[in-house]
Parts: structure tokens; C-alpha cells; sequence
């Protein structure tokens, strides 16, 4: 019997791969990798990209893309961009460390072209901030540019030994040597000529030129002259018809010659070996240079790639504070516009919001699932390498582990079905997703009977969903579809499929799910009528209405959507009919307002017309026979009637600050008024309000214009008038070059607004006309008079007088139409017509003021 030690023991299995790792593979990033390479001017940089995986740190991804930005920024400002290549420097460094070594020329001259290329490029990111010395100037990537460390004094050392093609210079230790070599080689060459010049010995030779053989000069001797010419045979030629022979009289100086070039070459070493000790010396701030550079050129290269296929960088977190809680790791999930990056220009743009945990895509094949959740992965990798992504809008979280599981990975020989690779990739998953990774589950539950295939999918969902995973799944099962309504944390989601043409949209609707549409696919792709109908009729025997609640809930999503759309309208239009009708009344109440102080005035001013007649009445009664009894009635009735003026005038004081608290209230909630509507296009809400107060130097709107101007002081010393509330303060307020006296409640007060640079003009400072009630254009010429009317406009306008009268005469006429002529085109003239023929008929016109 054999001994058991005679067998060969099993490998041991292999360890199961990383699925992160993995998932980079099933997603493709190794080519987005290998295209960002490309456009690396370092191939230390390129060979590292290759292998650089993407970060996981929130910060650290925020701060790459943030220097990634900057460089593409200055890639696309118009900056001319350093083009010059970085020669390996690592194996240079590496030889630097160990002691007693000499570089080649050819490193050497390496080595200080890569000391200018990174000088090149420092210039290049410190060029805007030329002349800024404070650090905190610097934006980030221009203070990783000012890091370089100074390494001029090594390239100064380089390319004092060899020039920029790697060739030696003539030093002065060569000089020496060089001459001394010169001098040998024509005494050398004289010593040769004497045999290939001369008729008797030239005719001996093969060649009328010396050779070489093993740095001595030699010459090609005929085989049947030997021993002609004395000297040393080096060699013979394959026929025997050439000996290579050096002459007596040459072979001390090619042993001088080849004795003066050992000590050039001693020489040149020497020099070699002073320059790399130098060097070596610097080591440390060379192998800083060289780190620094070469993570400017990973970032270059991945701004240079994302320049190129014009991308934007994703929203990840908030900017403003720099901390892991603050980044969108809870957040939407958004791609607007997005374009496979490896499809090329034939990329269909999608649109793909995940606001929930999980979403389960479900739709027809080739329908662009697939296609959605390598975009959504590839993406979600690309952004964690700091890429600009390709799309209109990006918002991504940083996950810890971006975990796929897509294809067919069936193996014969690990005995391993569709189903069973699956579910080896998904156990795997499951052993390393956290709450913070990103799970895309290709065709989930599929390779097994529907129903168990079913079932595990669900398990396999709740698992994910318990933990917090975000999870993007596709699937055919349309018991699935289900479970994405009954579970909050899922939302269902279709590529959407033209029923016309029987061809994908590849437009992902979400909230919905979609059908699989296999049978009108099938018919498409050439499987005979007869087949598509006999399916047909099984598919209606044993069907589900799975697909007809699809429909349903499609045209119930289309219903609603049109149903809050016209919600909307409705809210939008209601809003506009009540500030209509809320302005109309305002309008209306302070028409109403006007009339009535039109009527107090005319009642004052009755008032002071009839004292002064009865006081004249009272006197010249005096004078004769009335008694004072009778003159206290008089007097009484005064009193009296000055009294109910008083009491007319409280009454419209009060009214009118009421008009004026109605007035804010709409102001506030529509906007400023100006002549009654409100200031298109403004907020009012942002320019006033309660927290600012009325004081000297503050900017108000005053009157019932709403004109804007600057409180001057307030008005202590004048007294209110008959209709003006002793109770109200009054302020002096700087309209234009007019000073005015205005109630506290017809101020309103705005904010200063400090965007606009403050406008220095020359001011009119002349008297502001007076509003008068009557104006006369009597003997004036047309010009003049419409002067005259424009500027009566104006201080009407001003002090709130609504209603005057123009006296402008009959005569010819040209006044008359001149007059009316120019009041047609005034916007603040409402009205205006010929008086009463009693107060002057058509030589007189009224003209009424909005």
C-alpha cells in the first residue's frame, strides 16, 4: 500500500477576490482610468494612475475635487500650459542614496530636465497670484505649487557638467587631456600616411584608409605581402586575404593615445562622481520636488481629462464648513443629463433621482437598465477619483464601498451556474456593505424558478434595506414591482419603452414601474407571428393584471400630474384676482379719501372766509344798535362751526391712517405701490419692514406716491393744521431738491440697498415751484406756456394736489390745442375738459391729476 504522504495535497483555494475591487472591473473604470493616464505629461504619474483607487473619505474627496477644479480652471483659462514632459526621476533618486555611485550623463541631463519641467510648472500656477507673498492669498492649489522646494542650485550643477541633449561639456579639467589626445592623433595619423600615401607601399594595402581593431589603428595588408610591412597583425579576415596589421612606428603612440583616453574617461568619472555626491546631498529636497510634482501631475492629468470631455464636478457636501456630518452622504442621489463616458458621442443622456434607500428598476430588455445602473456605479467611482462627471447636474454622496454585482459570470470549471455566481457576488456584497456604501444588483432573483428567485430577491432587499444600504437594483420579477409599494424605503422606477415604433426611449420614469414587453421585443427581433400568438393566447390564460395595473398607475401618475399642475394655475390665479380686487378697494378708498379732503379744505377754507365776513358783520354791528347777547350767539355759532370742522378733520385723520395701515399691509404682502399698482418685478417684503425704524437719514417712501427720499429731521417746531392729529409726529423729508412735511404714517421705511455705487451729480438746489389751483398762459408764447404747464404738473404731482385749472384763453386757438395737445400725452394727467361756461367755458380747462 502507498504511504498517504505520496499524494500531492490539494492548492489551496485561492482567497475570494475583493468585491470593491471587482465591481471596479464590472463598471469598466480601468479604462476611465487608462484615458486619464493618457493625458499625463509624467510616466511615473501615468503608471500610478493606473493603479490609484478611489478615495473613501468624505474630506479627502472634497479637497481633491477642489484642486482638480482649480487645474481644469486654469487648463481652460487660456494660460499658456507648460508642455514640457517629466523624464523618470525615481530610479535617479534611488542611485543618489547609494554612496560612492556615479550618474550617466544620460540620467544626469534626466534628472535636470525634470528639475525645469517642475520650475515650469510652479511658474505657471503662481502666475495670477504673481506679487502676492501672503500664504493666505494662495488658493490650494497654487500653495501646493508654492511647496516646491528650491532645487535651481542642482539643475545649475546638472547643466554645468552636460548640456540639455545629454552630451559632456568641454570643462576645463578635459582641456589638458583633450589637447594631448589631439597632438597623438595627427602624429599618429602622419606616422599612417606614410604607408598609404607612398606608391610602393600603397599598392600592399586593401584600402587606401587605416581601420580599428580594439582602439588601435591599424591597415588592411594584402595576405601575399606579409611580412612587408613589420609590425603587429591584430586579425585576419574570414577569406585569409586581409591581415589587419599595426605598424611599428604606430603602435607606441596608439599606446599613448589609448593611455591619454583611460585618463579622460578617469577624468570624466571623477567629474561625474563630484556632480552625483553634490547631488546626493540635495537628495532630500529633490525626493520632496519629486513627491510634490508627481501628485500635481495625478491631479493634472485628471483635470486635463475632465477639461476635455467638458464635465462638472458633483455636489457632494457643503464647502462652507469642510466636516465629515456635512456631507450629502444622507442626501439625493441626483444625475441630470448623464452620459456613459464610454459610449462616445451615441450616449443617451438620463435623468436618475434616488431619494429613497433603494430603488428596483424594472422595464423591457435592451430597454437601457443595465446601461442606467454602470452609469449610476461609474459615476459614483468617478466622482470619488475626483473627476468632473459628464452631465448637466450631479449630486452624489461619498460611499465607503461602491459594490456591484452585473453579468453573467458562469464557470464551468468552478461548477458555478448563472444563479450560483450570483449569489457567491451578493454574499460577498452583503459581508461588506455599510450604511454608507452603494449597492447595483443586476437582474436580481434571475438564473431559478420565478418564484424562489422571487422570494430570495425580497430577502435580499430587506437585508440591504435594514442596514441602511443604498441600493439600485434591476430586475423582471413582477413581484417586485409590488414589494417597491409596499416598502417606504423603495421607490419603483422604468426605462421607458415607445409603443409605437417597439423601441426603448431609454428615459428612466421614476415612481413607476414598467413592463417587460418580451412578446412585441421578440416579434421585433424576427420570431414568426405564429409563435408571438400562440404566446399570446398563454400569456391571457394564466396572466396576472400585473400589466394592467401598470397601465393604471401610469395614467394615474399622468392624471395627478396634470391635477397639481392645474392646482397650481389655480392657486396662481386666485392669488393675482385677490391683489386685483385687494388694489381695486385700495384704490377706490383712497379716491374716496381724496373727495373727502377735497370737501374738508373747501369746508376750511369756508370756514375762514365766513369768520372773517362775520367778524366784519360783528364790527360794523357794534357800530350800531345790536346788543351783546346778540354778539355772543354770533360768536357761538362760530365755535360751533369751527368745532364740526375740527371734528371732520379728526374723522378724516383717522380714515386716513387707517388707508395708510391697509396700504402696508398690501405692501407687504404684494409689493411697493407706485401710483396705486404694485413695482413690477420687487420684493417689498426685502426692502422694509418692522425692524427699521423712521429717524433722521433714513430712506423712506413718502405720500401717497410712494415717492422715494431721505428723512432730514423731525418737525418739532411747525403746528399741526386744523385737519392735521396733533398725535401724529411730522418729519421734513429731502425729495429730489424739494424738502416736504409728511405724517409718520405716510412714511414708509426701506432698506439701503449696498450693491449700487452711490452717484455723485450736480443738484439744482433753486426754489421748488409752488402747485397752484388756477395757472394762467394769458400772453405767453406756446413753448413757454407748455414750460410753464410741465413744471405745474410736476409740484402738483409732488404736493397731492389732484385737481387744477389752466387759464389759456380763446383767441386764435393755438394755445387751446397746444394745452391739450400736451396733456394727451402726459401718463400722470387722468383727465381733463373745458370749464363751465360760467367759470371761463373753452378758454379755461380743468385738468385732473391720477
Amino acid at each position: 500500500m502507498e504511504n498517504a504522504d505520496s499524494f500531492e495535497k490539494p492548492d489551496p483555494e485561492p482567497p475570494p477576490p475583493d468585491p470593491f475591487e471587482k465591481t471596479l472591473g464590472l463598471l469598466e473604470f480601468d479604462r476611465i482610468r487608462s484615458r486619464a493616464a493618457g493625458c499625463a505629461r509624467s510616466g511615473e504619474a501615468a503608471a500610478l494612475l493606473l493603479k490609484e483607487p478611489p478615495l473613501r473619505d468624505p474630506v479627502q474627496v472634497e479637497a481633491l475635487k477642489v484642486l482638480t477644479g482649480e487645474l481644469a480652471a486654469r487648463i481652460g483659462s487660456g494660460d499658456e500650459e507648460p508642455r514640457g514632459s517629466f523624464p523618470a526621476a525615481a530610479p535617479i533618486l534611488a542611485k543618489l542614496a547609494v554612496e560612492g555611485t556615479g550618474l550617466t550623463l544620460e540620467e544626469a541631463c534626466a534628472l535636470g530636465i525634470f528639475i525645469e519641467s517642475a520650475e515650469d510648472l510652479r511658474r505657471w500656477i503662481l502666475k495670477v497670484s504673481a506679487g502676492n507673498s501672503a500664504d493666505c492669498a494662495l488658493s490650494p492649489l497654487e500653495r501646493e505649487a508654492a511647496a516646491f522646494p528650491d532645487c535651481s542650485a542642482a539643475a545649475r550643477e546638472i547643466f554645468r557638467v552636460v548640456d540639455r541633449g545629454g552630451r559632456l561639456r568641454d570643462l576645463p579639467e578635459f582641456k589638458e587631456i583633450q589637447r594631448r589626445l589631439q597632438s597623438l592623433s595627427r602624429e599618429l595619423e602622419n606616422a599612417v600616411s606614410r604607408y598609404t600615401s607612398g606608391e610602393e607601399t600603397r599598392r600592399m594595402l586593401q584600402s587606401g584608409l587605416p581601420s580599428q581593431r580594439d582602439g588601435r589603428v591599424v591597415l588592411a595588408l594584402k595576405a601575399n605581402y606579409r611580412g612587408r610591412i613589420k609590425g603587429i597583425v591584430h586579425e585576419v579576415s574570414a577569406t585569409g586575404q586581409t591581415l589587419f596589421v599595426e605598424p611599428e612606428e604606430a603602435v607606441e603612440k596608439n599606446n599613448e593615445l589609448l593611455i591619454e583616453k583611460r585618463r579622460l574617461d578617469a577624468e570624466i568619472l571623477r567629474v561625474l562622481r563630484e556632480m552625483t555626491a553634490a547631488l546626493a546631498r540635495r537628495r532630500e529636497g529633490l525626493g520632496e520636488l519629486h513627491r510634490r510634482v508627481i501628485a500635481l501631475e495625478l491631479l493634472r492629468a485628471k483635470a486635463r481629462y475632465s477639461y476635455e470631455t467638458r464635465g462638472r464636478f458633483a455636489v457632494s457636501m457643503d464647502a462652507a464648513s469642510m466636516d465629515a456630518a456635512s456631507m450629502n452622504a444622507d442626501g439625493e442621489m441626483t444625475l441630470k443629463g448623464a452620459r456613459h463616458p464610454l459610449l462616445g458621442a451615441g450616449a443617451v443622456p438620463i435623468d436618475f433621482a434616488m431619494k429613497v434607500r433603494a430603488v428596483i428598476i424594472t422595464g423591457p430588455n435592451t430597454g437601457g437598465k443595465t446601461a442606467a445602473l454602470k452609469t449610476a456605479g461609474l459615476f459614483a467611482l468617478m466622482n470619488q477619483w475626483g473627476l468632473a462627471l459628464p452631465a448637466e447636474e450631479a449630486a452624489l454622496p461619498v460611499f465607503d464601498g461602491i459594490y456591484a454585482d452585473i453579468g453573467d459570470e458562469q464557470s464551468l470549471s468552478q461548477s458555478l451556474s448563472t444563479f450560483s455566481a450570483h449569489m457567491t457576488n451578493i454574499a460577498a456584497i452583503a459581508g461588506k456593505a455599510t450604511a454608507r456604501s452603494l449597492v447595483l444588483l443586476d437582474e436580481l432573483g434571475s438564473g431559478t424558478g420565478p418564484e424562489e428567485g422571487s422570494a430570495i430577491a425580497m430577502a435580499v432587499l430587506d437585508h440591504f434595506i435594514e442596514r441602511g444600504v443604498r441600493l439600485i437594483a434591476t430586475t423582471h420579477h413582477g413581484i417586485l414591482k409590488n414589494y417597491g409599494y409596499t416598502r417606504k424605503e423603495v421607490e419603483n422606477a422604468s426605462v421607458e419603452f415607445d409603443g409605437r415604433t417597439l423601441s426603448p426611449t431609454y428615459r428612466i420614469v421614476m415612481g413607476v414601474p414598467g413592463e417587460s414587453r418580451a412578446l412585441d421585443i421578440a416579434g421585433r427581433n424576427g420570431l414568426a407571428p405564429s409563435i408571438i400568438a400562440a404566446a399570446r393566447s398563454y400569456l391571457e390564460e394564466e396572466r396576472s393584471d400585473v400589466s394592467a395595473l401598470i397601465r393604471g398607475l401610469k395614467q394615474k401618475h399622468r392624471e395627478l400630474d396634470a391635477a397639481a399642475a392645474e392646482q397650481k394655475n389655480e392657486e396662481t390665479r386666485l392669488r393675482v384676482e385677490r391683489r386685483r380686487a385687494d388694489l381695486k378697494e385700495l384704490r377706490l378708498r383712497q379716491k374716496e379719501l381724496d373727495l373727502k379732503s377735497a370737501g374738508i379744505g373747501s369746508l376750511q377754507r369756508l370756514l375762514s372766509e365766513s369768520r372773517k365776513t362775520l367778524e366784519n358783520l360783528v364790527r360794523e354791528v357794534k357800530e350800531g344798535e345790536l346788543s351783546r347777547e346778540k354778539t355772543l350767539k354770533v360768536k357761538d355759532f362760530l365755535r360751533e362751526l369751527a368745532g364740526s370742522a375740527a371734528a371732520e378733520g379728526e374723522a378724516l385723520e383717522a380714515e386716513s391712517r387707517a388707508l395708510s395701515e391697509e396700504r402696508q399691509r398690501l405692501e407687504a404682502e404684494y409689493g411697493a405701490f407706485v401710483n396705486g399698482e404694485t413695482a413690477a418685478g420687487e420684493d417689498f417684503r426685502g426692502r422694509s419692514g418692522k425692524d427699521l425704524v423712521i429717524e433722521p437719514g433714513a430712506e423712506v417712501l413718502a405720500g401717497t406716491f410712494r415717492r422715494r427720499g431721505r428723512v432730514i429731521r423731525l418737525d418739532r417746531k411747525s403746528r399741526p393744521s386744523p385737519k392735521e392729529s396733533p398725535a401724529v409726529r411730522y418729519w421734513i423729508v429731502e425729495l429730489g431738491s424739494l424738502k416736504m412735511r409728511f405724517p409718520e404714517t405716510e412714511l414708509v421705511p426701506v432698506r439701503v440697498s449696498h450693491e449700487t455705487k452711490p452717484l455723485i451729480a450736480a443738484a439744482d438746489l433753486a426754489e421748488a415751484p409752488q402747485a397752484l389751483f388756477e395757472i394762467s398762459l394769458r400772453g405767453m408764447r406756446l413753448e413757454e406756456a407748455l414750460k410753464t404747464l410741465e413744471r405745474q404738473i410736476d409740484a402738483a404731482a409732488l404736493a397731492g394736489l389732484h385737481a387744477f385749472s389752466v387759464i389759456h384763453g380763446k383767441g386764435d386757438g393755438i394755445l387751446q390745442r397746444g394745452v391739450h395737445e400736451y396733456l394727451k400725452t402726459q401718463s400722470m394727467v387722468a383727465d381733463y375738459y373745458f370749464s363751465r361756461p360760467e367759470l371761463g367755458g373753452f378758454g379755461r380747462t380743468e385738468v385732473v391729476l391720477r
